[in-house]
């Protein structure tokens, strides 16, 4: 049998050099991807931040150190600044050293602590050694020379949550009158297309906690953006959200159990004005009428205006047996709750203001989440205070979700 023919069918012959030069391309380009993937696997240089503690015995604490933008804070820290950058450029960091940012002055017993960040640029391979370099500079250069700056041994309390810049001025969320710059570096707001819908509290580098309700008409997390600062409308730096877990008990049409975390897409920098709240063990107790602080960017008054400043109001705890008293509301405040404000009303939370925090400081100026905004009847009404989900009674389930 005959094998049929190929009608039409043509045959190229390459010559040798081309065949040559097309392998080599060929080659050429597989080695530039692959030396691409290695660089991006292991030699890209990414931003690491190193934190430390100093001690400066030579300087006495003054109240100007915590005022943004005096003359003492703005020479110290460029003080400071300056002998960081000498300290690195002349070390074997000097290649990857970016720059030294003072995060915050605090008193000391015999002089000024200062805790800061020092930023890097630093192949993702030499990541884990980073620490361990800085510490043997700086421990090497500040132990040889005359510098005014001394190691803190102590953790820099950057690592620690709860650090508000001091005890806030009074200020009215019913007048309208802005929280101090600063003070309150844990809050968030959690909007939906760029609209503040509520606020949530900072208690990990990518968790949140806040109301359960606020997740009632839009459960999906791919619909949430979370922004940092004290204003909104020119955030210090936003987030998208990557999960939301509320409470399994929660249901909408009760107010009990109305807590959820929500998980960042991905980790927020601490700094000046970036912070956790501390979050209070199970068997932290707080006395009645201690005075305690609420924040948010809810409706200045009742069906008022929304601000965009962040806004600070003090308050006051008030007893479970007041607030369920029949005029009050009614034995509808569960040992999950927590009841804040005044019965003569005015000073009180707000629309807008849910899930947002109820802080209380210790004598150390350091805050803690006593509750989460919740529910109320009207906004400053008389006899009808704000209601908060107790965050101690939550505590546990807090830690099950985050581990924090």
């Amino acid at each position: 049998m005959y094998q049929p023919g190929i009608l039409g069918r043509r045959e190229r012959v390459c010559k040798p050099w081309t065949v040559a030069l097309t392998t080599t391309a060929v080659l050429l380009a597989l080695a530039v991807l692959i030396g691409l993937l290695v660089y991006f696997l292991v030699y890209e240089e990414k931003t690491h931040y190193y934190q430390a503690s100093f001690w400066i015995p030579s300087i006495k604490y003054s109240s100007d150190l915590s005022e943004e933008q005096s003359k003492l804070q703005i020479n110290l820290k460029q003080k400071i600044n300056n002998e960081i950058d000498v300290i690195f450029q002349r070390s074997s960091l000097k290649h990857h050293y970016v720059k030294s940012q003072v995060v915050i002055f605090r008193p000391s017993n015999d002089g000024v602590k200062a805790d800061i960040l020092i930023k890097f640029q630093i192949p993702r391979k030499n990541a884990g050694t980073l620490r361990s370099q800085a510490d043997s500079i700086l421990n090497k250069k500040l132990q040889s020379s005359q510098s005014f700056l001394k190691r803190d041994i102590s953790l820099p309390y950057l690592r620690d949550c709860g650090l508000g810049m001091e005890y806030p001025r009074i200020a009215r969320i019913a007048d309208g009158k802005p929280a101090g710059s600063n003070s309150w570096p844990w809050q968030s707001s959690l909007q939906v297309e760029g609209i503040h819908l509520c606020g949530a509290s900072l208690i990990g580098s990518q968790w949140l906690v806040t109301s359960a309700h606020c997740f009632d008409n839009y459960k999906n997390p791919k619909l949430w953006t979370v922004s940092f600062g004290r204003t909104l409308d020119n955030p210090l730096t936003t987030r998208k959200v990557e999960s939301i877990i509320i409470h399994e008990n929660y249901a909408a049409h009760k107010h009990d159990d109305d807590i959820a975390v929500v998980k960042l897409s991905s980790p927020v920098l601490f700094s000046e004005n970036l912070r956790t709240v501390c979050l209070p063990e199970a068997t932290f107790q707080v006395l009645l009428k201690s005075k305690v602080f609420v924040t948010g960017w809810g409706a200045l008054k009742a069906n008022g205006p929304f601000p965009n400043s962040l806004q600070e109001v003090e308050i006051e705890i008030i007893s479970n047996d007041v607030c369920n008293q029949v005029n009050v509301y009614g034995g509808a405040i569960s040992s999950g709750m927590i009841c804040a404000g005044f019965l003569t009303g005015k000073l009180d939370a707000c629309e807008g203001d849910s899930g947002g925090p109820l802080v209380i400081s210790d004598n150390r100026n350091k805050w803690y989440l006593l509750g989460i905004v919740s529910w109320g009847i009207d906004c400053g009404k008389e006899n009808k205070p704000g209601i908060y989900t107790r965050v101690t009674h939550y505590r546990n389930w807090i830690k099950s979700k985050t581990n924090i």
